[in-house]
């Protein structure tokens, strides 16, 4: 008995797609690169040496921290005061306030990317670079401005005295991300939405925010992983130290230890616990933050 072969003849449409693909291909750089053994070498040395040039300093801060004394290093500092400061307390005041932070953020640019790609108003396009030329003020030019406005609302030694800036620091960025993202959604679920009467906070709930998730994840890694290393602030408008913050402790923390070789490790130990937060969120969140910067909605 003969069998027959099946034979898959390409359409028109699918040779079209693979020579659109392969002029891509050519054009993207990118991909001429992978496509050449040389260049590929090339590029696996480059990582490795880029990976670990900056896994270097935290393997010799965990080989010094465990060099005298071993794990009893971080059951001490975990344990006992540094210049009146517990290494648990900083951790839970930075999570406090990173909390604050993502959530202030979070909440103003998801409201704001909707309202700059969805809704007409008067002066949208002029607010929203307004708002975009805040990306190039740095932390320090607002330090007088902070200091004085929180002196005035009573916000010294308080959690939101520090997320409040911080996150105000952050929502030119959450702003721009959010509304790049929703430009890409499709327009005819906005438009079925319009059609059934729906209003703009039904839209923002039912259409809007079940297709931003991954942005807004992205988002909130992102700013408690800023919150966490953020140094100005914290130092600027926190006065006690039952309220000192991760960031700060470095330096609060070094007077407790002295030059010898057990109170070395113990310092070690405390920065590599220091380091843990900002370690874990970028590796936990890593998914989420590629996902939600290279992500976005399919235009139709």
């Amino acid at each position: 008995m003969n069998e027959t072969a099946l034979v898959t003849v390409p359409t028109s449409a699918t040779r079209s797609r693979k020579r659109t693909s392969h002029v891509i291909d050519e054009l993207n750089p990118l991909a001429m690169l992978r496509s050449r053994p040389r260049d590929r070498v090339i590029i696996r040395v480059i990582l490795v040496v880029l990976t670990l040039w900056w896994i270097f300093p935290l393997a010799v801060a965990v080989s010094s921290s465990l060099g005298f004394g071993g794990l009893q290093n971080y059951l001490s500092v975990l344990t006992q005061p540094l210049n009146g400061v517990y290494l648990g307390v900083t951790f839970l005041n930075s999570a406090v306030i990173a909390i604050i932070h993502a959530v202030a953020v979070c909440v103003v640019s998801a409201l704001a990317g909707l309202a700059f790609s969805r809704l007409e108003f008067p002066w949208r396009e002029q607010i929203y670079y307004a708002v975009l030329i805040f990306l190039a003020v740095p932390g320090a030019a607002i330090i007088v401005p902070v200091y004085y406005i929180s002196g005035t609302l009573g916000l010294f030694n308080s959690y939101f005295g520090v997320a409040l800036p911080e996150a105000a620091l952050t929502l030119p960025f959450g702003v721009l991300l959010m509304k790049n993202f929703a430009d890409g959604l499709q327009a005819s679920t906005f438009e079925a939405a319009a059609v059934d009467g729906a209003n703009t906070w039904q839209t923002f709930q039912r259409i809007y925010m079940p297709q931003v998730r991954s942005p807004l994840i992205n988002l909130a890694i992102l700013s408690i992983m800023w919150s966490f290393q953020d140094f100005i602030f914290p130092s600027l408008l926190l006065r006690t130290p039952e309220l000192t913050t991760a960031s700060q402790a470095v330096q609060t923390i070094r007077g407790a230890f002295g030059a010898t070789p057990q109170q070395n490790a113990g310092f070690f130990a405390a920065l590599v616990l220091l380091s843990l937060p900002a370690v874990l969120l970028v590796t936990l969140g890593l998914r989420w933050v590629s996902r939600g910067l290279t992500s976005g909605g399919s235009k139709e």
